[in-house]
C-alpha cells in the first residue's frame, strides 16, 4: 500500500472520529494500568463492570494494597484469570510505591520492569495515558494492517514496527485507537462488515463481502 492511500484511510477515520481513545474507563494513569492489566483475555465491558466498582473504593496504589490479594479478588473474580492478575496488581502496587512515589513511570523499561506488565501493555500506557507515539498490536490491529495491507507482517513485533514507520506522522498518536476499534466493529475477524467500511474503496483485502 502507498503513503497516499494511507494518509486517505487515516484521514477517513481521523474526520468519523477525530479524538479516538479506549474503552476501557479511567481517570489516572495508574486506574488505566490496573484496567489494561485486568484486560488480558478479557472484554472491555468486563473490565469496566469490575473497576466501576473497585475505583470508587480504592484507585491508588497504596488503597489497592491496603486491601490485600483476597480484598482485590472480591472486585475481579469475574474477570478471566483473576487470580494471577490479582497477585500481579498487589505486586506492581508495592513496586510503584516503593521505587517510583506511587507514580506509572513514563518509559517502556520502567513499565515493563512492573509484574505482568509486557509490551503490548506498556505501549497502551505510554500511549493513552501520556500520549506517546507508541503501538500496541493486539489482534484486532494485527488483522487489519494485515488484511487492509496498511502495514502487512508476521509477527506482532513485525506489525508494530512496520506501523511505526509507515503511518504518516499527523496520526500516529491515534493510530493505534482507530485501528483497534476499526478491527472490533467493521473488519471483524469471521466476516468483515465491508459494506459499512468508510475505507472499502482503498483497502487491498482480496476477499471484500460486500452485499
Amino acid at each position: 500500500m502507498n503513503k497516499a492511500k494511507r494518509t486517505e484511510m487515516f484521514s477517513r477515520w481521523r474526520d468519523i472520529n477525530p479524538k479516538p481513545t479506549t474503552e476501557l474507563e479511567f481517570s489516572s494513569p495508574f486506574e488505566l494500568l490496573v484496567a489494561v492489566a485486568l484486560s488480558a483475555q478479557s472484554t472491555d465491558v468486563g473490565v469496566n463492570k469490575a473497576t466501576r466498582k473497585l475505583f470508587p473504593v480504592a484507585n491508588t496504589p497504596e488503597a489497592i494494597l491496603a486491601l490485600g490479594e483476597e480484598g482485590l479478588k472480591e472486585y475481579i473474580k469475574t474477570i478471566g484469570l483473576f487470580n494471577s492478575k490479582a497477585k500481579h496488581i498487589i505486586q506492581t502496587c508495592r513496586i510503584l510505591i516503593e521505587q517510583f512515589d506511587s507514580v506509572v513511570p513514563q518509559t517502556r523499561e520502567e513499565l515493563e520492569s512492573l509484574p505482568g506488565v509486557g509490551r503490548k501493555t506498556a505501549n497502551v500506557i505510554l500511549n493513552t495515558a501520556f500520549g506517546q507515539p507508541a503501538m500496541a498490536v493486539d489482534t484486532h490491529i494485527y488483522r487489519v494492517s494485515n488484511r487492509t495491507k496498511i502495514a502487512p507482517g508476521k509477527t506482532v513485533l513485525e506489525v508494530e514496527k512496520r506501523l511505526l514507520r509507515l503511518v504518516p506522522k499527523e496520526f500516529l498518536v491515534d493510530a493505534h485507537h482507530w485501528l483497534i476499534l476499526h478491527g472490533r466493529y467493521v473488519c471483524k475477524a469471521r466476516k468483515p462488515l465491508c459494506g459499512e467500511c468508510v475505507v472499502v474503496d482503498l483497502c487491498e483485502y482480496n476477499k471484500k463481502v460486500l452485499e
